[in-house]
């Protein structure tokens, strides 16, 4: 099958720190590949792909400190896309929707994956405007928050089945993984590291232009003494962060849509300890994989039980559901169906 994935440019495909949208896009690509598939990534110029890569922008938006606007290159790359699209049996679109109404018109050449919150009175204002255009959840959780569009399926992410290997667990700390935001919450984190009398240890993005007034609030609390704050971390980090881990805590405060660093976890057979909300419920296997807990006394008490917890065990439920040779086989099932 001749496919086209087209990528925010905003990140390199795959990214070089955060970056889940893009790390997805790249994980399903080259396991499309792998599959045989003749794939073309649309994404930006400094991207690291075995299909064939066009790009409107030489690097990621990210590192292009005079882009002030992300939006004309992203209407450039669905305009390049469109061009093309004959030489494609099916486009699959993860840039939102800015492409619906060019493809309202033939809605089963195109997918899109939505990566997104759906919970807006704007959002569902969109797709009551766009009812025929074929959409991907990521998880149930997410597609409940919009009932009346045209899901094409529910298809949650996956990784490559060896990018992380199976870890010992034996850093003695607990690991926090994701963005220094209200989202994410990693204040609640930093007090059931406390609370548990382990160190934590933070891998995550500040990023001033969201949650600047949470970013300052927070920022005390990642000197203390049990705090041990490294930025962003990178694809090869992550390995011996996660691995050496304790267990990685996930203490969220909204409908997350997906959650790929829990996945990252159990890939490492590290438990994780998370707030019940979002999708977190449908990827942990409560008492297997890790715990879902109410608050932070909570997470406090979880974490002896999750050091008891077999890592192998965990490993193994990584490799049966979430690998990214099964995402794609999901995906091309969804592919064929459209196209009859």
């Amino acid at each position: 099958m001749r496919i086209a994935q087209i990528a925010p440019p905003v990140e390199r495909v795959p990214p070089e720190g955060y970056g889940g949208t893009e790390r997805v896009v790249s994980f399903l690509t080259e396991a499309l590949v792998d599959l045989g598939h003749e794939v073309t990534l649309f994404a930006s110029g400094d991207s690291l792909t075995r299909a064939r890569l066009r790009s409107v922008c030489p690097q990621s938006l990210r590192k292009m400190p005079d882009c002030r606007d992300y939006l004309p290159y992203f209407i450039l790359e669905i305009d390049a896309a469109l061009r093309s699209e004959a030489e494609f049996d099916l486009l699959h679109f993860h840039t939102e929707f800015l492409h619906f109404p060019l493809f309202r018109s033939r809605p089963n050449r195109s997918l899109t994956t939505l990566h997104f919150r759906l919970d807006t009175p704007e959002v569902s204002a969109l797709f009551h405007g766009f009812p025929e255009m074929p959409v991907v959840a990521i998880s149930e959780a997410q597609r409940r928050k919009l009932p009346h569009a045209r899901w094409a399926g529910t298809i949650h992410h996956g990784l490559p089945k060896n990018l992380y290997a199976l870890g010992t667990g034996g850093g003695g700390y607990l690991f926090f993984l994701g963005r220094i935001s209200a989202e994410k919450r990693p204040d609640l984190a930093i007090e059931i590291a406390r609370r548990a009398g382990l160190d934590l240890v933070i891998g995550a993005k500040i990023d001033p232009r969201h949650d600047a007034e949470y970013i300052e609030a927070v920022r005390p609390l990642l000197s203390l003494p049990h705090v041990h704050f490294l930025g962003e971390v990178s694809e090869r980090e992550k390995q011996a962060l996660i691995g050496d881990a304790v267990a990685m805590l996930f203490p969220i405060n909204w409908p997350e849509p997906f959650g790929l660093s829990a996945i990252e976890a159990l890939a490492c057979g590290t438990p994780v300890i998370a707030f019940p909300y979002g999708a977190i419920p449908e990827i942990l296997e409560a008492g297997t994989t890790g715990f879902l807990v109410q608050n932070v006394e909570e997470a406090a008490q979880a974490v002896p039980l999750a050091a008891r917890l077999p890592r192998k065990q965990i490993r193994l439920c990584f490799e049966r559901r979430f690998t990214a040779e099964r995402m794609a086989r999901d995906y091309l099932a969804i592919y064929e169906k459209l196209l009859g």
